[in-house]
């Protein structure tokens, strides 16, 4: 075991719980974009705010978005959660289109990220090496590119015959061979 844990914070999970029961409540709380109005290296944020950005405040109302020219330094997207954690990303040379998935991929987030021990209720000295088991754990993979609705798949699977099937043709063989050896006497 590494001690990686030990420099990670310690918390236990403080977003809503059953948030989505009721109605969701987005735990995107403000998003800032810093960027400069003359770097090359902007010019997707620049795109971004002069095409899409009203159209992404009109789809989001809960979110608080602010624009913060600077100049000579690189476009930033920073974004605070109501939990009070900040992410920031460094979004130098992206399109239009790569800021619009990074703002739709922090708005789906919960604010939890990757530097947070999460606790737990139980511990162990010898922890699985396999990994957790899902329900995807042993799919197919070629299900993921499918195209749905697909035939293949809504058809029933040809299971094996069972142990009962197979003892009725084994019955329903020996009753004609018998059948058949008393029509030859």
């Amino acid at each position: 075991m590494s001690n990686r844990h030990l420099f990670l914070v310690p918390k236990f999970i403080t977003t809503p719980s059953q948030n989505g029961v009721g109605r969701y409540v987005c735990q995107l709380q403000r998003v800032v974009l810093k960027f400069c109005k003359n770097n090359g290296g902007s010019r997707g944020m620049r795109e971004f705010i002069e095409h899409d950005l009203i159209n992404y405040t009109k789809d989001n109302p809960g979110t608080v978005v602010y624009l913060k020219p600077r100049r000579h330094r690189g476009p930033v997207i920073c974004a605070e959660y109501l939990n009070g954690e900040k992410q920031s990303i460094f979004c130098n040379n992206f399109s239009c289109e790569e800021i619009a998935k990074w703002l739709n991929l922090l708005l789906t987030q919960s604010g939890n990220h990757e530097g947070t021990r999460l606790r737990k209720m139980w511990h162990t000295e010898n922890p699985s090496v396999q990994g957790p088991w899902t329900p995807y754990t042993f799919r197919d993979p070629t299900l993921n590119l499918a195209k749905f609705p697909n035939v293949d798949l809504s058809t029933p699977l040809s299971c094996p015959k069972t142990a009962t099937e197979h003892l009725l043709e084994l019955f329903e063989k020996q009753k004609n061979e018998k059948f058949e050896n008393e029509k030859l006497d």
